[in-house]
């Protein structure tokens, strides 16, 4: 039993990423420390949550930092996302969820925000503008943990787990979750700002779906020509990548002709592309963007006869 709860982080591939979380937890918790927490803007977030209970607990004399609040919520959501989602993503999760209340303390003592806030409540002078800047760093954050299989915790952890339940795309699954975190703003803020809250929770949810998206686009290739042995050996032996093979009726000509369809990443369609132009390919050729896979798709295993 042991073995299996540490089996994943037992992975070349896991601490290969472990780097990338990091990253992505510093640009998240920046985000929250100089853009949410001097404005007290509440977007949909764990991280959101935890300013309304800071305040909260303020103002019955006890003063609680918003980083402890965001690791003890982050606790309880962890045991979720390790039954409910799978033990990748809860291994992967546990590490970014508890380094992001450090996180924030790290930047508190790199550069307070007091520091940069002129007029007290915000460093931009403008809630809109904080509003963007932290949806912008903290989906960039989101979108780059998503594609490994990761989160920024909290929030993340709940839509990743309606995600996979409901089906929803992971950006909607943002706001549902989040949006209703944004409700408990009212015990701190004014109506404008949980409204502001509110817009800054749904734009949080398409700006994740587009960046998640781009990181994850792949081409949809498909290529009629009587070569087309040659071409599925390129593609099997020199890209490492599996084709399908359909055989087909030309609707004008009546012929028999072979199609082959491969799933490629941009890199791989611009070198099948070069490959079918330097050797002169007569072949018709469609392609179009994919952003979701699922299966094994990842998974590259050399042909037996690559090349070394």
């Amino acid at each position: 039993m042991k073995t299996d709860f540490l089996k994943p982080l037992a992975t070349a591939k896991f601490w290969k990423e472990l780097v990338i979380m990091t990253l992505g937890m510093l640009v998240g918790a920046a985000a929250v420390y100089y853009f949410l927490m001097p404005s007290k803007l509440i977007i949909g977030s764990i991280s959101g949550f935890s300013i309304v209970l800071s305040e909260i607990f303020a103002k019955f004399g006890m003063t609680v930092r918003v980083s402890v609040i965001i690791a003890a919520i982050n606790a309880v959501l962890l045991v979720l996302a390790w039954l409910l989602i799978g033990a990748e993503f809860g291994a992967k999760t546990v590490y970014t969820a508890l380094i992001l209340g450090p996180l924030v303390d790290f930047w508190a003592w790199v550069l307070p925000f007091e520091k940069l806030v002129s007029d007290g409540t915000s460093i931009m002078n403008d809630p809109w503008l904080d509003l963007i800047c932290f949806v912008l760093m903290l989906s960039i954050s989101q979108a780059i943990l998503f594609r490994i299989n990761a989160s920024t915790g909290g929030l993340d952890i709940l839509a990743k787990i309606v995600n996979k339940y409901l089906h929803f795309d992971i950006g909607t699954s943002v706001t549902i979750a989040g949006a209703l975190i944004c409700c408990s703003a009212f015990a701190i803020n004014p109506f404008r700002m949980v409204v502001i809250g509110l817009i800054g929770t749904w734009i949080n949810g398409i700006a994740v779906d587009y960046f998640t998206d781009t990181l994850n686009k792949r081409k949809r290739v498909c290529i009629i020509s009587d070569r087309h042995e040659a071409i599925r050996d390129f593609i099997i032996k020199d890209l490492e990548r599996g084709c399908s093979i359909y055989r087909l009726e030309g609707g004008f000509s009546g012929e028999e002709k072979v199609e082959v369809v491969a799933l490629l990443t941009q890199n791989e369609y611009a070198a099948l592309f070069n490959f079918l132009k330097n050797n002169g390919f007569e072949a018709f050729i469609t392609a179009g963007n994919v952003s979701e896979i699922y299966g094994n798709w990842h998974k590259k295993e050399p042909h037996p006869t690559s090349r070394q």
